[in-house]
């Protein structure tokens, strides 16, 4: 697909596109430069592969959650 960029920097995106990826009525993006190109993501899109990032590297790891994080923290504290 073609998009045009404004002398201002304005991108306007096709329409089909901004509505298969939930910006029909506009919304925010995060721009990424890859170096080689500019590729631009949802802030759903965003969080999801953060989350998924996440989970592959606490996989199998059970003092990887945010409740062992606490209690390790109390421990801590209680140490003290």
């Amino acid at each position: 697909m073609k998009a045009r960029v404004m002398p201002d920097g304005r991108v306007s995106l096709p329409a089909d596109l901004r509505k298969r990826h939930g910006l029909a009525q506009g919304g925010e993006v995060i721009v990424e430069d890859t170096g080689d190109a500019i590729v631009l993501r949802t802030l759903d899109q965003v969080v999801a592969r953060a989350q998924a990032l996440s989970r592959k590297l606490t996989a199998g790891k059970t003092d990887a959650s945010v409740d062992a994080f606490l209690a390790e923290r109390a421990q801590e504290a209680e140490a003290e």
